[in-house]
């Protein structure tokens, strides 16, 4: 079976994986929203209805209003790759907000997490 592309998953399905791994670690599915709100200009209402219709993540962030300027920011491994050496917009967007979520998870302030 050949490697799926990344930018294909769905985020419907990959969302609620955010959630139960910033839980498992007592921090909570708002803080999650806030993440990916901030990443991706959504309001919170915009993110209730992409989390509950079946789109992919290439679509998640096409659609997205504006990312935000500090993402650039946004530094260190995932998956054994550095995030500020992925060449691949979308691909970028996907790790940055995966790398967004191991920090909120392994106890980084929310402060620190979005970038000021």
């Amino acid at each position: 079976m050949p490697p799926r592309e990344i930018s294909k998953l769905l985020f419907t399905r990959v969302y609620p994986l955010y959630v139960a791994k910033a839980e498992r670690r007592n921090r909570t599915r708002e803080e999650v929203d806030t993440i990916i709100c901030w990443l991706t200009g959504y309001t919170r209402e915009q993110l209730d209805r992409h989390t509950s219709i079946p789109i992919d993540f290439q679509d998640f962030f096409d659609q997205a209003p504006s990312i935000h300027p500090n993402s650039a920011q946004i530094k260190g491994v995932v998956c054994g790759v550095r995030v500020e050496e992925i060449a691949d917009p979308i691909t970028r967007k996907i790790r940055c907000l995966d790398r967004l979520i191991d920090e909120l998870a392994k106890g980084r302030s929310m402060d620190k997490i979005l970038r000021p």
